[in-house]
């Protein structure tokens, strides 16, 4: 009997395994192209104007085609397909505030002060476009796999970037980057941003990722981008403090490899404060962040309750400075007060509140300390830094997050989980030898 039990214990293995490199192999690659974009795109202009002499337009243009073809790639390969257990994204939080906060900012295309209304009208399109790629997938393939191989695609992409900026000579300020083109922030917060996706997968036994962290983790570092690396800083220091899976040795390394990266950069560091503390006002400084605050408040102010529209700062906010035009107004809350006003405000913290409620709900774990690691990282950057169209955690991120945070709170084991959301075989052995014998 023992023996028999033994051979239906291997023979429910052997399928389980089977049955998991089968559904692996007809995975679709879609997630993975996704994610890839969504990181890369922001060399596409660089590319195009620095290795193919492009106008910056047709580089902008070629990435908006770029992303609507994905889109539509994306619908055909999810034609007709849904999950067995799709998420139902309707009943979360967080999404219908992703909704509103679309449809707000599509409807204020009506009013926007944008130099070009179709422009405007193209880049809120590539935003939706985004938000609807990520919609087709997770309701079409399982949630985890799905989430892994977008997160997998989004660290090629950012391994790129990085890769392009160390490839360029660095600039004027010795940052990473190009003068115009590609700035040391956004760089920096792509790295960071893939630094806790980075996590999240090695978190799910992909230690693979351990060595492109590392370098994610220097080009952040070499990028000097101050607001995301102490938003990084930020968010790694409560998952450290929160996350008691972790052991006190992993937790040490961690602490440790930061040390060596920062004492291996001191020099540098040490130089680029000194062209920092005698830059003057200029915006990349703490007095010249103070002075396109300002302005923006001032502005925002003439129009308190709608704001001034979708992409409403570009050619339309005067210089700041002889080499400095503002795409956004650095602050995440000021930015969404100047684009919609109150209504703005109200909707981002609607929407990270209800993302924040989401997490704190959650049983405690690995995944609730990641969670909240998260969105402090994306709370702190938006206080010096944002983006100029989508919010700091893009909407895609929101949904996507919030689907799997949704995921873990149903009840079941993360520990007993494997990436299709079922039971490993060491959770339903258990389940088996714990089963009580039918009388």
């Amino acid at each position: 009997m023992a023996g028999g039990l033994h051979n239906t214990r291997a023979g429910e293995m052997q399928g389980l395994v089977g049955a998991r490199c089968a559904e692996s192999e007809s995975m679709p690659l879609a997630p993975a192209v996704v994610g890839f974009y969504f990181a890369l795109r922001v060399v596409f202009v660089l590319i195009g104007v620095r290795m193919f002499l492009l106008d910056p337009r047709t580089g902008v243009t070629a990435n908006l085609a770029l992303n609507f073809l994905l889109l539509v790639a994306v619908a055909f390969q999810t034609f007709g397909s849904a999950a067995p257990n799709a998420v139902p994204l309707l009943a979360l939080r967080p999404f219908r505030w992703v909704l509103v906060f679309l449809c707000f900012s599509g409807l204020s295309l009506v009013w926007t002060s944008a130099v070009s209304v179709a422009a405007a009208a193209a880049y809120w399109c590539a935003m939706a476009a985004d938000l609807a790629m990520v919609i087709l997938l997770i309701r079409a393939n399982p949630l985890l796999e799905t989430a892994s191989s977008l997160m997998r695609g989004y660290l090629w992409g950012a391994c790129a970037v990085a890769l392009s900026a160390w490839m360029l000579p660095p600039q004027s300020d010795m940052r990473l980057g190009d003068e115009g083109l590609l700035g040391p922030n956004q760089i920096g917060f792509v790295c960071a941003f893939a630094l806790f996706l980075a996590q999240y997968l090695i978190r799910r036994k992909e230690s693979f990722w351990i060595v492109p962290s590392l370098f994610l983790g220097i080009t952040l570092l070499r990028t000097l981008s101050k607001t995301s690396i102490f938003a990084l800083v930020a968010g790694q220091a409560f998952i450290l403090l929160r996350d008691r899976s972790l052991s006190l040795k992993a937790k040490l390394l961690m602490v440790g490899a930061a040390a060596c990266v920062l004492a291996a950069f001191w020099g540098l560091i040490e130089a680029y404060y000194a062209v920092y503390a005698n830059a003057g006002n200029q915006a990349e400084t703490l007095t010249g962040r103070l002075g396109i605050w300002a302005y923006f408040i001032e502005k925002s102010l003439e129009q308190p309750w709608i704001g001034h529209g979708f992409h409403s700062v570009w050619k339309v906010v005067p210089l700041f400075s002889e080499d400095f035009e503002a795409r956004h107004a650095h602050n995440e809350l000021l930015q969404q007060f100047y684009a919609y006003g109150a209504a703005g405000v109200v909707i981002v913290i609607g929407l990270y509140g209800s993302l924040g409620r989401q997490i704190r709900a959650m049983a405690r774990g690995p995944l609730k300390a990641f969670g909240g690691g998260l969105l402090l990282f994306i709370l702190v950057r938006g206080l010096a830094d944002t983006e100029p169209f989508d919010l700091s955690l893009p909407l895609w991120a929101v949904t996507l997050f919030s689907a799997i945070f949704l995921h873990s709170s149903t009840g079941r084991d993360e520990a007993a989980l494997d990436l299709h959301g079922r039971a490993t075989p060491t959770a339903r052995f258990r389940a088996m030898a714990t089963r009580r014998p039918k009388v």
